[in-house]
């Protein structure tokens, strides 16, 4: 009883101790993405968009570890484009990623992220007189880079949708979805 009452003081002064020396900084986020409409049936052709994202944003690091959190809130504004008809979308997007983080000196270390993001569309919800834009969206982030000097981190993701982004009202409602790569840099306070 000693051994186990002893051994449970000891994970329970480590559970302490590492929230002790976890991090958290804040920063402004920044960033090119190009985004392309994927259509469930062949009626439009879509072409890769050009945009930009700009927030600020929030990470929670585990030192030890190596894992951490980022949040950020991102204006996004990127385009679409189908037949010869272009619109620009512009959403708040939450990204919520789960790091984890190889140092490889004071200066360098690398990172890959995966997580959830969640869009709210500010913009015109009309595309044309054909296509609607939803007013909420959810994807995930696949994402990998490089931090250096402990504040500027560079990195590229892609960002895949896990439901219709909106409608094209054709004969019949048809639903797409808008896959994003981005290029981001953020420095952390």
């Amino acid at each position: 009883m000693k051994k186990l009452l002893s051994t449970l003081m000891v994970i329970a002064c480590l559970a302490l101790a590492i929230p002790a020396q976890a991090q958290i900084k804040f920063g402004v986020k920044g960033g090119l993405n190009v985004s392309k409409m994927y259509i469930s049936k062949d009626v439009v052709n879509s072409d890769n968009r050009a945009g930009f994202f700009i927030g600020p944003t929030a990470e929670f690091t585990l030192p030890l570890l190596g894992l951490g959190v980022d949040v950020s809130a991102l204006y996004n504004q990127y385009g679409a484009k189908a037949d010869n008809e272009t619109a620009t979308k512009k959403s708040i997007e939450i990204p919520i990623n789960l790091n984890w983080t190889i140092g490889f000196s004071s200066i360098v270390s690398a990172y890959v992220a995966v997580g959830p993001q969640f869009g709210f569309n500010v913009g015109d919800r009309w595309f044309s007189e054909v296509c609607e834009f939803k007013k909420n969206t959810t994807s995930f982030n696949v994402g990998a880079g490089l931090k250096l000097l402990s504040h500027l981190k560079v990195g590229a993701n892609y960002n895949f949708a896990l439901k219709d982004n909106g409608t094209i009202h054709a004969e019949e409602a048809i639903g797409f979805k808008q896959n994003t790569w981005q290029i981001s840099a953020a420095y952390l306070f």
